[in-house]
């Protein structure tokens, strides 16, 4: 007979033995001293002041006093939830706003809101991926798991291109044909390198050969381009893309996803989209709060540039030091460790030896061999938090033999 306890056991002993086990960090942020919080761990010891390093709140935004005073006013003068499903409770009025200044923001016709970036992805790429007739769904080797579990759900045909190889990328659609329904996925930042997309030259491709394009730019909205459009607005090329996934829960402090597309692809997702129709609406305090974020940013480039400065800041400090950061030309700090278990090894004493909170990124989220830790210095990353940083890296490197760069 199934023992189904001693299975679970035996797998999850098997992600500890291979230093793969996740263990969460109970944190408590702070308003107004933002990325400090607090660390509870559950030991009969009173919390403690940490420096969080790897939040996604990439500009502090889920701390800025106009998202902050639009969700207390939200909540005081509309309530709690939303009441349900769009489909039965209807469209709070918030949503509606936030839609047009999404839609707005990406230059399209409509945009759709739904409850996270996962599901927006997940959603949209079943959806289309199963509708069109035919399909057959070309992904970038590195997409996110989101966007893969939408294509696995759609059933669609699925090729795999080489990471940011446009020339491999066209021998596939080539291959294709000009005929076939055809969707080309792929992101603008990579988190987990923070390598960036050549997004002009896989558009030229994916236009050569009539395929939809399907951009995720969940990494890059509201930190990048002149009004935080993401990437594609930087490199001003919004115009050219078809559908433009987004978040809420990153640059722009909040939580949720959304697409931005022309009309049709919008409504088309909407009508048939059961990861949308079928889930619970945001409280009206969540789209109120996410509504003031956009705008904020479609204004002020103060966040984004003090921000860049920062990133820039940490990967030369590190490269002086002789620490192995991995160059990128975004907003993420890569430190490679390259090993599993020593990657959660120096996690743990940056935490509980040096107040400093930095997640280990291990197998599967990077393949084996490259673990990491993930850096995202933001705005209110100061200089002495820097040199403390620096200090503890050192430290750390030291006593756990790590290999520094070549």
């Amino acid at each position: 007979m199934m023992n189904y306890n001693s299975f679970f056991k035996d797998q999850l002993s098997g992600l500890k033995a291979e230093g793969r086990y996740r263990v969460f960090a109970n944190l408590e942020r702070i308003v107004g001293e933002f990325p400090k919080a607090m660390l509870h761990t559950g030991d009969g010891q009173p919390p403690r002041k940490i420096t969080v390093w790897c939040s996604n709140d990439y500009l502090g935004m889920g701390q800025h006093p106009k998202v902050l005073d639009a969700m207390q006013n939200a909540i005081t003068g509309q309530g709690g939830g939303a009441g349900g499903t769009r489909n039965i409770s209807g469209s709070n009025h918030l949503h509606v706003a936030l839609e047009e200044e999404l839609a707005d923001l990406h230059d399209k016709e409509s945009a759709l809101l739904m409850t996270s970036g996962y599901v927006a992805n997940w959603t949209t790429l079943s959806t289309l991926g199963s509708k069109l007739p035919d399909c057959v769904i070309v992904s970038d080797a590195l997409n996110h798991n989101s966007m893969i579990e939408g294509m696995r759900h759609s059933r669609a045909e699925r090729r795999i291109w080489k990471h940011n190889d446009v020339a491999h990328l066209e021998e596939i659609l080539r291959d294709l044909g000009q005929n076939r329904a055809k969707i080309v996925a792929f992101e603008s930042v990579y988190s987990m390198d923070g390598d960036i997309a050549p997004i002009a030259e896989i558009l030229d491709v994916c236009e050569k050969y009539n395929a939809l394009t399907f951009l995720d730019e969940v990494h890059a909205v509201g930190m990048y381009g002149p009004r935080g459009g993401g990437v594609a607005e930087r490199e001003g090329l919004m115009d050219r893309i078809d559908i433009i996934q987004g978040t809420l829960a990153k640059a722009f402090g909040v939580i949720g996803g959304y697409i931005a597309g022309n009309h049709e692809i919008i409504d088309f997702v909407r009508s048939f989209g059961n990861g949308f129709i079928f889930t619970s609406s945001h409280p009206p305090s969540i789209a109120a709060g996410a509504l003031a974020s956009v705008r904020h940013l479609k204004t002020s480039d103060v966040e984004r540039a003090t921000q860049k400065e920062r990133a820039e800041t940490l990967r030369t400090r590190l490269r002086d030091v002789g620490l192995p950061v991995m160059d990128a030309p975004s907003h993420i700090v890569p430190l490679m460790v390259g090993d599993a278990a020593m990657c959660k090894e120096a996690s743990d004493r940056l935490l509980f030896e040096h107040d400093i909170y930095v997640q280990p990124i291990n197998y599967p989220t990077v393949p084996r061999g490259t673990e990491r830790l993930r850096f995202t210095p933001g705005p209110l990353h100061n200089d002495e938090l820097m040199d403390h940083l620096i200090d503890a890296l050192l430290t750390v490197w030291g006593q756990l033999g790590i290999q520094k760069a070549a």
